[in-house]
């Protein structure tokens, strides 16, 4: 930072439909995997807070869940999470999937309150134009401009990093002019222990595809960390059916042994240190529907 200049600083708000790759783009900006990225639609169930600092700025990204229509409790936290991060934003950045734009389910990014995003800096980024041609993406770029006259849109591949500088760019030249909010070294305002739920989670996901689906909750009961020998990570795997129990553990247990394994060696990763994990499975049925759970486990 150059003596004299000015800094900047602002909430940068990452929206769209599920699984159009708003995880993996905030993951790409903030050059680290801080959200769980699984091909599951609805992964990211609370805003996850990242921090990028550089320089004279300082970005504030707010990495929500995905845009839906509410059918139980956990969704409708899930919705609560995107209307909280929109009231904070400074700039939206909207993610649409290249491949669907210019289809019937083409819209302006399912937020029905147009009082939220006015008077906010909207930024479109077109999202996986890996998967489409040139012309399909140039094509797409004109439907955005004619049907809903946007001004900013950026066509990105997440996946590749294809445009992601460019965005940074025009995200930073559009900050407000502030002090930082947060240390120069913050990368999140999350705990360790956040986190540690978020990895055994994803492995879950990525281990079990469509036997276990979104009727899983993992809640960390115990985190002790030691001065001699491993820290120590109790966590509860919690599901809605006996059914869905029998399929995690596996046979003799083989099943959640191998989640153990996977799951330990990715937080020793995060953590960057040894950590012994013991894992539980408990059974509460419905619990996507219990807005007392739901308070006290995810608000």
């Amino acid at each position: 930072m150059r003596e004299n200049e000015k800094t900047c600083c602002g909430y940068v708000v990452v929206i769209g439909k599920p699984n159009v790759g708003k995880s993996t783009l905030m993951n790409q900006l903030l050059k680290t995997n801080l959200s769980i990225v699984t091909r599951k639609a609805q992964t990211t169930r609370n805003t996850i807070l990242g921090i990028l600092t550089e320089n004279y700025y300082q970005i504030v990204f707010l990495d929500t869940p995905g845009i839906l229509k509410p059918k139980y409790e956990l969704q409708r936290f899930m919705v609560s999470e995107i209307t909280s991060s929109l009231r904070e934003a400074d700039i939206i950045l909207q993610i649409m999937d290249a491949s669907d734009i210019g289809k019937r389910d083409t819209q302006e990014g399912g937020i029905d309150d147009k009082e939220l995003i006015k008077d906010k800096k909207l930024i479109i980024v077109l999202n996986k134009i890996d998967l489409i041609s040139k012309e399909d993406v140039l094509k797409a770029i004109s439907v955005l401009n004619t049907k809903f006259n946007y001004e900013n849109i950026v066509p990105i591949s997440a996946l590749n990093a294809t445009n992601i500088e460019e965005l940074k760019n025009l995200i930073v030249a559009s900050l407000p002019e502030s002090h930082f909010l947060y240390d120069k070294e913050t990368l999140t305002d999350k705990p360790e222990k956040f986190f540690v739920t978020e990895i055994i989670r994803q492995k879950i996901l990525e281990l079990f595809h469509e036997e276990i689906p979104y009727s899983v909750f993992v809640v960390v009961r115990e985190f002790k960390e030691r001065k001699k020998g491993k820290d120590y990570i109790n966590a509860e795997i919690i599901l809605e059916r006996e059914s869905q129990k029998v399929i995690l553990l596996g046979k003799k247990g083989e099943k959640i042994k191998k989640l153990g394994r996977l799951a330990r060696k990715d937080i020793e990763r995060f953590l960057g240190k040894d950590v012994y994990l013991e894992l539980f499975v408990k059974i509460r049925k419905d619990w996507r529907k219990d807005k007392r759970f739901i308070k006290d486990n995810l608000a």
